[in-house]
């Protein structure tokens, strides 16, 4: 794994690898959010699969070039997403976990933690997500502190999730907090990722389809941790075009799927706003 610092130019040469592979999704993900994921994905320049039953989800994690396994709407069987990350696994099919609401509802957060087995490539997830998580994976004593989320919201600071982050670096390559600035954790050190704009948290599915963007430039970059911050920069890059042409979240929808798609490697270089920390 590169220990280079994530910049800007590596973001930009990433948007250009994701564009040129364009990779397959393989997305197990919430049924409230599934079209809107796929648009994003279309709109970054990937593809997208929902394939989301036992049958078939293993043998599709070795066909995709990406994995995601989102737990907003789980299945009442853990079966598909033990096959798809299994599957992934075996493949050697880079796959993300976004483990919803894993701060406070106990069902999911054990799957989520039983997951890890499994060594995603990242976990990307709110602030409180990513503190309960680490609480589950017996580091903080049984059960772990967890977080205090409310449903898919956080309560916590992606700051103060940078030590879970950490911890959780023994499972995954890379891990990601998001909030008012993006936090991305990776052997590498810790980059903050500035921008984007509230409307993100009026559009259902902003979230998750970040985690389906994590995966496909998992795909495509040379780097996990590089290819998580690239992706929270081509976010936050296209909220902040698509804020100035919208002010209203149904508009912003629409301005913000154009704005993935129009994003150039120039402009992620002018308006990308990182820090990294070694």
């Amino acid at each position: 794994m590169s220990s280079a610092p994530i910049t800007p130019d590596a973001v930009a040469d990433a948007l250009v690898a994701l564009r040129e592979r364009a990779p397959l999704v393989h997305a197990v993900t919430n049924y409230v959010t599934a079209g809107f994921t796929a648009n994003v994905l279309l709109a970054a320049g990937a593809s997208a699969a929902m394939v989301d039953n036992r049958d078939e989800a293993a043998l599709f994690a070795g066909v995709a070039d990406a994995v995601l396994i989102n737990l907003g709407t789980p299945h009442d069987t853990a079966d598909v997403y033990h096959a798809a990350a299994r599957g992934a696994q075996e493949a050697g099919t880079p796959w993300v976990l976004d483990p919803i609401g894993a701060g406070g509802l106990p069902w999911r957060g054990a799957l989520a933690a039983e997951l890890l087995q499994y060594r995603p490539a990242a976990v990307r997830g709110n602030a409180s997500e990513i503190i309960g998580l680490h609480g589950l994976t017996g580091d903080d004593g049984p059960g772990g502190r967890g977080g205090q989320g409310r449903g898919v919201d956080s309560s916590d600071d992606p700051a103060d999730a940078v030590p879970a982050a950490v911890g959780l670096l023994e499972w995954a390559g890379a891990v990601s907090a998001s909030g008012a600035v993006d936090h991305v954790v990776s052997p590498a050190g810790t980059t903050r990722i500035t921008g984007g704009s509230v409307l993100l948290t009026r559009v259902t599915g902003t979230g998750c389809s970040l985690g389906a963007l994590v995966a496909a430039y998992c795909a495509a970059a040379p780097d996990v941790g590089l290819a998580v911050a690239a992706a929270h920069t081509h976010v936050t890059v296209a909220a902040d075009v698509a804020a100035e042409r919208a002010s209203s979240p149904g508009s912003f929808a629409v301005a913000y799927l154009d704005a993935l798609h129009e994003v150039s490697p120039d402009e992620v270089r002018r308006r990308a706003r990182l820090e990294h920390d070694a």
